[in-house]
């Protein structure tokens, strides 16, 4: 099974983004992360939900996602995606 870090996201702060990716990116390439999708090019469809950008991050098992976005590394990071953006996100297991 698969796993998934999604985030919705609206980017605030360019350079500090560009700070997570940097910081970030080798943590998530490191637990096995690729990411699949980063796009504000977005069609609402159905139920309100308008969201400004999505990124999503495919992880070879739901194990590794969680323990990647748990993990005391990753968690240093969050102060800097929170300084960079504003969002949600979720870990959703798949297996197709």
């Amino acid at each position: 099974m698969r796993g998934y870090v999604i985030f919705e996201l609206e980017i605030t702060d360019p350079d500090a983004w560009a700070e997570y990716r940097r910081v970030a990116g080798p943590l998530m390439d490191a637990a096995g992360g690729r990411l699949v999708v980063r796009s504000d090019r977005i069609e609402p469809l159905e139920g309100g939900w308008n969201p400004i950008g999505i990124s999503v991050v495919e992880f070879p098992s739901f194990e590794a996602a969680h323990d990647y976005y748990h993990s005391e590394a990753y968690q240093a990071t969050v102060p800097l995606r929170e300084k960079a953006s504003r969002g949600r996100g979720i870990l959703v297991g798949s297996d197709t």
